[in-house]
């Protein structure tokens, strides 16, 4: 009696102890995925090519990761809105008189448009014909090659402050933010580089981009959790929020880093970087 007492605490415990490694590992997991999600949403790298690779590499993938990779970008959303709540608030409260800050809400409406029109129409399309390594790693080179274009050539830079944006200036950015749709090719980068040929600084353009990722970032994460909410249970939240918190941390951080690096360098660092990490993973699917 006393063997089979023993027989049946030791397999208890080696279930509980598996249990334990197994939520051990997904946490693991939850942050390598958030410092992901926090590091590259806002570089001109792609933010979902990068989870979509590293999903696949730590085994990190199916429905449900797809949706813990959609609710981590809230942190990072977050992490913008803490680095410019200053700047958010007192447009805030200027915006019932303030006719510079009136113009600013509109082109930023202006910019959010096209994106949000176009991705709604052709979301399920996308999701389930493009959504692979191999075409983010082919999108990585391309648009690699496209900032390379973009930097050597000479650059007005008529607009210094996000305010100054003109609706011809913000229409532009919305219509370049079109092409982030295919994964791979970058929100950010796509933001920032049609920032800089429609006239305005690197600075200028990656602070646009900046708050351009609000409602853009909001409102497809908002879509999809409504949509699959269901798929969630009360045992993801440890998950859900130790990715949430890590992509805030690692994307505050970012935030912070960017604005310095563009006041003195230029994007070519970013494109160098896509041609050698897609051409990488090209060759890799390839051969």
């Amino acid at each position: 009696m006393g063997t089979i007492v023993l027989i049946k605490l030791t397999g208890r415990c080696e279930r509980l102890t598996g249990e334990n490694s197994m939520g051990a590992v997904m946490l693991l997991k939850s942050v390598i995925m958030g410092i992901v999600e926090g590091l590259t949403e806002f570089l001109p790298v792609s933010s979902t090519g990068h989870l979509i690779l590293t999903g696949e590499l730590i085994s990190f993938t199916g429905e449900k990761a797809k949706l813990f990779e959609i609710f981590i970008q809230l942190g990072a959303i977050l992490a913008v809105l803490w680095f410019y709540r200053k700047k958010i608030l007192s447009l805030i409260s200027r915006f019932p008189k303030d006719t510079r800050a009136q113009r600013f809400g509109i082109n930023l409406l202006t910019a959010f448009m096209p994106a949000a029109v176009i991705g709604l129409l052709l979301h399920k399309t996308i999701t389930r014909y493009l959504f692979s390594p191999s075409t983010v790693a082919v999108a990585l080179v391309i648009g690699g090659l496209i900032i390379l274009l973009i930097e050597i050539q000479k650059h007005s830079n008529k607009i210094e402050d996000i305010e100054d944006i003109t609706f011809r200036v913000a229409l532009a950015v919305g219509i370049a933010q079109v092409l982030a749709l295919f994964p791979g090719v970058s929100r950010s980068g796509a933001t920032i580089m049609g920032g800089l040929l429609a006239g305005l600084s690197r600075k200028a353009s990656t602070e646009f981009s900046f708050f351009l990722a609000i409602p853009t970032m909001l409102a497809a994460t908002l879509f999809e959790l409504a949509k699959n909410y269901k798929m969630l249970s009360s045992s993801d939240f440890e998950m859900l929020a130790v990715g949430f918190v890590t992509a805030f941390l690692s994307a505050l951080w970012v935030v912070n880093w960017l604005i310095k690096f563009v006041s003195r360098h230029d994007f070519k660092p970013f494109a160098y970087y896509r041609i050698l990490f897609g051409g990488i993973l090209v060759w890799i699917y390839l051969f």
